[in-house]
């Protein structure tokens, strides 16, 4: 059965303190996360100035990535269902001394979008949400023309590598995966509103780069 909400931030609670370094633990499998985040940023197509809304950003492990792209005259706004993830978001954005951060908790299935925003990034948050079809539909009716929503997430891979589910499902059950969740399709509804969609597969299938553009019709 797929993960509940009030599950997620019980499970996030305890992992949140430890959350960067037990990721980074999954590169001694060939996964490559740093860089299928670096390639979704870039997907986001930002320039400086922009805002950005990051759905589900958890520690703020894309801030960094997101700073790079609309620099300090941009703004970045994390939302996150957990408060103890947000708390180590908090720590990095004093860290790092960033002044246009805006941090926000709550659910992504109600949280009104800011409109006019420039792009709408989530990474390995969305499949998790069951109501993803809605948040991809509110995001895309925020977005000013042409900008980008960019969804980076899990999925069942086809043959051969299907048959590597099991091992894959064990490895990232820590984080909240579940058989359950391979019947949300998160890219379909990218493909569903915007224009121009398009889907690029990482790690045997496993993993995906969802892109789509405002388009001239609305969402």
């Amino acid at each position: 059965m797929a993960i509940t909400k009030k599950q997620i931030v019980d499970l996030y609670r305890l992992r949140s303190r430890r959350y960067e370094v037990t990721a980074n633990l999954y590169y001694l499998i060939g996964f490559r996360e740093q860089s299928y985040r670096n390639k979704a940023v870039r997907a986001l197509n930002l320039s400086p100035g922009d805002t950005v809304v990051e759905i589900g950003c958890g520690t703020g492990l894309n801030f960094t990535l997101l700073q790079s792209a609309v620099g300090p005259g941009g703004r970045i706004i994390g939302v996150d269902l957990t408060d103890s993830m947000l708390d180590q978001a908090r720590n990095r954005i004093k860290k790092e001394s960033w002044s246009n951060v805006e941090l926000v908790q709550g659910d992504a299935a109600s949280y009104v979008f800011p409109r006019g925003i420039d792009g709408i990034i989530s990474t390995f948050a969305l499949t998790l949400v069951p109501e993803f079809d809605t948040v991809i539909r509110n995001g895309c009716e925020a977005l000013k023309e042409r900008k980008r929503w960019v969804v980076l997430d899990f999925k069942m891979p086809a043959p051969p590598f299907s048959s590597l589910a099991p091992l894959f499902l064990y490895l990232t059950k820590p984080f909240g995966v579940s058989l359950d969740l391979a019947s949300r399709h998160p890219w379909e509804s990218i493909h569903r509103y915007l224009r121009h969609p398009s889907m690029i597969e990482h790690y045997m299938g496993f993993v995906y780069i969802a892109t789509g553009e405002k388009g001239g019709s609305g969402c």
